[in-house]
């Protein structure tokens, strides 16, 4: 993969990096707009990108913009390879989804433990009982037998935002198994939840998972300012400015014969995806020592 972006001699912070996942206009809109958030609130601070339009993101110095083409079936499976590049360049990574928005200074000083530090978390089967998620939690214990893992110790957490940080050698345990669950857990008609995926991973890889709710920098989260804004901790009329722009990324004035074409080829890509799932699966030696499926 190629990047575009910022000069390897640029005064960049090698003390972590922001990265996302961004394919598709929707997706690129959001991620050029949290680009500028990083460039005013955290300057001195890279921001990994992988994209299928590095061309979009040239104009930001900040900015390694990698081309990407999607691979999991519907795409959440992938924020995986954004995290793999960071961490081919920098020691600690905050994955950041492409829809958020940074909205204050982000210090220059914090310091983060080996491991994942995930926003938002809790057991894995409270979670999925809470959820009402059946189909999911199916997949979660024959998984978690096949693997014999304690579920009873085995954490989900939210991927909007956490932060990884090498750990001798087991953010590249976890990252394998993560891919190589992922390929069952679809294979089950299983295509969300990368949250159960990773903890799963994370669990048998050995690496540590913590959650931490007080937020080290402000950030603007569509769902998560709605639930504090009915909790009293926001006010709406604060915050309207990054809603309005949100809906008018997610939801574009379009023709219907756009619609319509986008649709299909959204279709397309799906299909495409599924019919190599097999293949992948098959290719994948880890899958087959742990799986044995055909």
């Amino acid at each position: 993969m190629d990047a575009l972006g910022c000069s390897p001699h640029m005064n960049m912070s090698k003390e972590f990096c922001f990265c996302t996942l961004a394919v598709g206009n929707r997706y690129r809109t959001h991620a050029q707009m949290l680009a500028k958030d990083i460039q005013q609130y955290s300057p001195a601070t890279t921001f990994v990108v992988l994209t299928d339009r590095p061309t979009d993101f040239q104009e930001y110095s900040h900015v390694l913009a990698f081309k990407h083409r999607l691979q999991s079936i519907k795409g959440y499976h992938d924020k995986r390879f954004a995290l793999a590049k960071a961490l081919t360049l920098f020691d600690t990574c905050i994955f950041l989804d492409s829809d958020m928005r940074i909205i204050d200074f982000v210090p220059t000083d914090m310091e983060w433990l080996p491991g994942i530090t995930a926003r938002t978390g809790c057991n894995i089967l409270k979670h999925n009982v809470d959820s009402n998620k059946r189909k999911a939690l199916s997949v979660i214990e024959e998984v978690a037998q096949k693997l014999d893992l304690d579920l009873q110790k085995t954490q989900w957490f939210h991927e909007f935002m956490f932060t990884l940080r090498k750990q001798a050698g087991a953010e590249i345990e976890f990252l394998k198994l993560w891919e190589t669950i992922s390929y069952f857990f679809e294979m089950q008609g299983v295509y969300s939840g990368q949250g159960n995926v990773m903890g799963l991973a994370a669990a048998k890889a050995g690496l540590e998972i913590r959650i931490e709710s007080t937020d080290r920098f402000l950030f603007f989260k569509d769902n998560l300012e709605k639930e504090r804004i009915k909790k009293g901790q926001s006010k709406l009329k604060e915050k309207q400015v990054y809603f309005d722009i949100h809906k008018k990324i997610e939801y574009p004035e379009r023709p219907i014969w756009r619609k319509g074409i986008d649709k299909l080829i959204k279709k397309a890509g799906f299909i495409y995806r599924l019919s190599r799932l097999k293949i992948l699966a098959k290719q994948d030696h880890n899958f087959q020592k742990l799986f044995g499926v055909d």
